[in-house]
């Protein structure tokens, strides 16, 4: 509500001024509307919908002149009106679903737009505009050049420069120079096909897993034994190399702390694990030919701490292959922990140049 000043009153006003004139509420949000505008106010009318937006039109196009009293009488009946408000809602299945966005399911939500006929976007723009390069990247490639060129007029010049520098030399030349037959598309088509392009890619289907198969198959064969491991990888060469390979990237294991590791992470590491964990890790790694794995950690300790691991190695004794398995994969899992914490970054290994 703006702000606005008393009308002064006039000698005589209280015994010469009409009473305010009965409007209909239609009217009365004309009235409204203008004097907000009047005032200044940048009110979103292209929000309401567009049967509202032409009846409030031809409603402010039929009025002419209203008497002080009465425009005082409406504001402040709008001024009541709007004090008595505790709860606003959305109005209409569209509002409800866009206030519901994300609490309900996808399939719910859908459903009850098809029931309802309810467009999914208000400006679908709106939502194109926010989506990444990557995402985009795919409609340049495959769409005709036309629509290519519509979607680059709408997109921020800083995206449509990345986008173009991505797509190849030919490509980007088509569809740079249908950008220069783009001023005669209409509003409508470019609604139309913003629409389009918004459901086409809303209509691929949903992840039913936040992870790839390679990180969640990784993860797993972390936490299982070596033997288990090494069998599961083993048949995964025979049916798909590839994707070992790339199963064998996601996997971190003892083995793998001299070369993923940075040596100055070492002490925090060690602070964070049960010592008699370490100490059995560190005893049992020289019987399961790990000792490399063993004394890196060990060389990359305040000297003080290693001394005194090592004497609780050799009071240690022989390790149990189970027990170490166990003291190893508390180890990795506590790595692991960290790393998804953000407190440790392990090292991307480099593959071998051809």
């Amino acid at each position: 509500m703006v702000p606005m000043a008393p009308f002064p009153a006039l000698p005589g006003a209280e015994e010469t001024a009409p009473p305010p004139v009965s409007l209909s509420r239609r009217a009365k949000a004309a009235i409204v509307v203008r004097l907000l505008i009047n005032e200044g106010a940048d009110i979103p009318l292209e929000d309401l919908p567009e049967e509202l937006q032409a009846e409030l039109t031809k409603q402010m196009g039929a009025m002419r002149l209203v008497d002080r009293n009465t425009l005082a009488s409406v504001i402040g009946e709008f001024a009541d009106e709007l004090e008595a408000v505790g709860l606003s809602f959305p109005g209409g299945i569209a509002g409800a679903l866009d206030a519901l966005d994300g609490r309900i399911s996808h399939q719910t939500a859908e459903r009850l737009r098809k029931e309802a006929g309810v467009r999914r976007y208000g400006d679908p723009w709106a939502r194109l505009c926010e989506l990444g390069a990557d995402k985009l990247l795919p409609v340049l490639e495959t769409e005709s050049v036309e629509v290519a060129a519509v979607l680059l007029s709408k997109l921020s010049v800083p995206r449509a420069a990345e986008l173009l520098g991505r797509l190849p030399g030919p490509r980007a030349r088509r569809i740079t120079y249908a950008v220069s037959l783009t001023s005669a598309v209409s509003p409508d088509a470019v609604d139309r096909i913003g629409l389009a392009l918004a459901m086409q890619l809303d209509a691929a289907p949903k992840a039913a897993f936040a992870d790839g198969p390679v990180k969640r198959l990784g993860a797993i064969l972390n936490s299982t034994r070596s033997n288990t491991r090494d069998e599961v990888l083993e048949g995964l060469d025979e049916a798909d190399r590839g994707f070992a390979d790339e199963v064998r990237k996601a996997i971190f294991t003892f083995a793998n702390i001299p070369q993923r590791i940075a040596a100055r992470d070492i002490p925090r590491i060690a602070r964070d694990i049960d010592q008699a964990e370490l100490v059995t890790a560190l005893a049992g790694a020289p019987a399961a030919g790990l000792g490399a794995a063993a004394e890196f950690i060990l060389e990359n300790m305040a000297g003080r701490m290693a001394d005194q691991l090592r004497e609780e190695i050799e009071e240690r004794g022989t390790v149990k292959p189970s027990e170490f398995e166990e003291a190893t994969t508390a180890l990795v899992q506590r790595i692991r922990d960290l790393e998804a914490s953000g407190d440790l970054l392990l090292i991307v290994e480099e593959e071998d140049a051809d």
